[in-house]
């Protein structure tokens, strides 16, 4: 295996096509990720607070329009 730099690694992703940049990104992220129990906690909060009140919830459409450049 050669020893290429991180800037190297970037530099040949680079020249990568679309679909390859792709593929390149499944095997990176492939296998098991370990998602800390506070994430996972904040996540259901979110989606049950979602849940008992839909009509809190923007069309981001909507919500866009109120981001700063």
């Amino acid at each position: 295996m050669h020893n290429l730099s991180f800037l190297q690694v970037v530099e040949a992703v680079k020249q990568l096509s679309p679909k390859e940049k792709l593929a390149l990104n499944e095997v990176l992220w492939e296998g098991d990720m370990i998602v800390p129990e506070e994430h996972q906690k904040l996540v259901k909060d979110r989606r049950d607070a979602a849940k008992q009140n839909p009509k809190r919830l923007l069309d981001w459409d909507e919500a866009s329009k109120t981001l700063r450049p």
